[in-house]
């Protein structure tokens, strides 16, 4: 019997200029006068929060179901010595509501993958402190697009600091709903192999994102087709409730599989992933890489990029939302808002 094609998902923007957003640096932030800031920060978040809705709009015309919302669009709000950017949040968030709601209504899953400068775990108390409330205020942007406080809609990260996966394990159960319900971990090529990230999984209840190109490359594999690559694979789903929800991240090294830079286009989908039903694919060529799979090519071949029958796992995946308007139970329950940041 054969399985339903996965869902290939998008990350952040687009190649081409369809899906791009604005920022501003701190130095020029710092520059304008006090007065400035609120004015230059309604105009900019509210121009990313249209630019955002017109990536729904081209992720559902395109029939692609998976999206990494960027961790970037609202900057400046973050600072811990000045609020503005959060209050600026705050006033819009009806218009953050909208575009949750073009992302729900249009079946599309919404994910985010904060910067790794959030370490959780960090042998410093001022890095704890300030990874906290990063992924604090990821989750309140969110929560006020109305995304369910769940792994549907999932808050990645790394390990963090090496060698410490116990002390990871252990402060998870005592982060804010917002940031616990939604967190997943993702293995590295440095710091956290799978390995190293399967027992905090299991300790915790939290989703492991199986990263098969991190995987080669910190086990020193020759491809993407050793026999540990299934066996993670399926580990990986066991950490999921539902395992119709698990993600996988998929990408390509440019020079073969030990390279870390990620290629334009995915010349080799491994075997072990025929029947995973969330791909997110890490490409340079973004869009381009994505409709390929779609379309069933891998670079340079024309070919069915899904397996079939015997080299599939048991899973029928189901593709769908929590039960709709979820958002309105996520809404309930919202907490306060996160303090402003620091970088």
């Amino acid at each position: 019997m054969s399985l339903p094609d996965p869902a290939y998902g998008l990350v952040c923007m687009t190649v081409g200029p369809e899906v791009r957003f604005r920022t501003i640096t701190l130095t020029r932030y710092r520059m304008l006068k006090p007065e400035e800031r609120e004015a230059t920060l309604l105009n900019l978040y509210a121009d990313n929060i249209l630019r955002v809705r017109a990536a729904a709009a081209f992720c559902a015309a395109r029939g692609i179901r998976l999206y990494r919302l960027s961790s970037s669009l609202f900057p400046m709000s973050d600072l811990v010595e000045d609020g503005t950017g959060a209050a600026v949040l705050d006033h819009l968030k009806p218009q953050l509501l909208e575009v949750g709601h073009a992302f729900e209504d249009a079946g599309i899953r919404v994910l985010m993958h904060p910067e790794q400068f959030i370490v959780l775990n960090s042998d410093r108390p001022e890095v704890r402190v300030s990874s906290l409330r990063a992924i604090e205020a990821h989750a309140g942007v969110m929560d006020r697009m109305g995304l369910a406080r769940s792994t549907w809609n999932l808050l990645l990260l790394h390990g963090g600091k090496g060698g410490r996966g116990a002390e990871l394990a252990a402060l998870i159960p005592d982060l804010p709903d917002g940031v616990r319900l939604r967190l997943a971990l993702e293995n590295d090529e440095r710091a956290y192999g799978v390995d190293d990230l399967w027992p905090v999984c299991q300790a915790t209840g939290v989703p492991l994102v199986f990263d098969a190109h991190h995987h080669v490359v910190h086990d020193s594999l020759p491809d993407l087709d050793h026999p540990s690559v299934r066996q993670w694979t399926l580990a990986a789903r066991d950490t999921w409730t539902p395992p119709e929800w698990q993600v996988v991240h998929l990408s390509n090294g440019i020079d073969g599989p030990q390279d870390r830079r990620h290629s334009h286009l995915i010349s080799h989908l491994p075997t072990a992933y025929a029947d995973v039903p969330w791909i997110e694919v890490e490409a340079k060529g973004k869009e381009e890489a994505v409709a390929a799979l779609m379309r069933g090519e891998l670079a340079g071949v024309v070919q069915p990029v899904v397996g079939s029958g015997e080299a599939a796992a048991q899973t029928d995946p189901i593709r769908k939302q929590p039960t709709k308007r979820a958002r309105k139970s996520a809404a309930a329950s919202e907490t306060a808002e996160p303090e402003p940041l620091n970088k």
